[in-house]
């Protein structure tokens, strides 16, 4: 297991300041890596986690932030650091909050391409249950225009939380990573029990879980900590998952938002390698996609 001194941020669930508001960063269309069919993701910004190979640093802090792009900064004065002012562009605001009404108007036009590939909208993070009570509200909204709603989640929160959300959901994308409970804590400071518990009433309500591991070397990607997650899988009846191998794509993000990259010298998992732990998870009876 690497040695990884994360950093403490609290694990309590951020309140938003409004359920007509949510904080955002990013809205991507034509996914095909977050559910089912062309998809637009939704990701809201914060997240309680600290998992050191996370590809969207940018999503960690609730709050909005200001970067600057050396390559196109003039270093004049006038800008302040201000985005809105900057006159080439350097200065960059990372976040934005945006209402319901405007949400569903950004999202919808989007329907013609869920309609013909059986797509939909996903909300993703960061950790969109930190602002749960939003969220729901939403996909309330969606779900009258018959849209497949997703949610993309690594369900540490209060259970109420998570079922309320996931109750308006087609299917949970449920990220399962370390699953020993002191290092799940020490290293990405999760409670892994209430993870576990969280997933386990998910399925007992009979809610679409499909589980995602990502495959990490040196935290994740070892064959106990894959055997575990099987087992558990097994006996809770799922049988499909996704593998997320992992890559080296959100280092520029770091170097922008002036963040070390602990993960710069961890090689990439070879093809062979994950065909490994996929074939392990065939062998134990599941349909294995590769990517998500």
């Amino acid at each position: 297991m690497t040695s990884f001194a994360a950093p403490r941020i609290s694990c309590e669930i951020i309140e938003p300041r409004s359920e007509d508001v949510a904080r955002i960063f990013n809205i991507q269309r034509y996914s095909l890596n977050d559910g089912q069919g062309i998809r637009t993701v939704v990701f809201f910004k914060g997240c309680p986690h600290s998992c050191p190979w996370c590809a969207n640093p940018e999503s960690l802090s609730p709050r909005i932030e200001t970067v600057r792009r050396e390559s196109k900064c003039l270093h004049c004065t006038p800008c302040l650091r201000d985005a809105d002012e900057c006159p080439s562009g350097a200065f960059e605001r990372i976040g934005r909050d945006i209402s319901l009404d405007d949400l569903e108007r950004e999202v919808m036009k989007d329907d013609i391409f869920f309609r013909t590939s059986g797509g939909g909208v996903t909300l993703s993070g960061g950790e969109v249950l930190m602002q749960a009570p939003f969220a729901v509200r939403f996909l309330q909204r969606l779900r009258r225009w018959d849209v497949h709603c997703a949610i993309e989640t690594a369900g540490d929160a209060p259970a109420s939380r998570l079922l309320s959300l996931a109750k308006e959901c087609d299917e949970v994308l449920f990220d399962l990573k370390i699953m020993d409970v002191r290092l799940a804590r020490e290293i990405i400071n999760m409670n892994l029990p209430r993870v576990l518990a969280n997933l386990r009433l998910l399925v007992e309500q009979g809610i679409n879980v499909i589980p995602r591991l990502p495959l990490i070397p040196g935290f994740t990607m070892n064959v106990d900590n894959t055997q575990y997650a099987l087992v558990l899988l097994s006996s809770l009846g799922i049988k499909q998952i996704h593998l997320l191998p992992f890559h080296q794509y959100g280092e520029p993000k770091y170097n922008l938002l002036g963040l070390p990259w602990s993960m710069k010298d961890v090689a990439v998992p070879s093809s062979q390698e994950v065909d490994t732990v996929r074939k392990m998870a065939e062998c134990a009876g599941f349909k294995v996609t590769v990517g998500g």
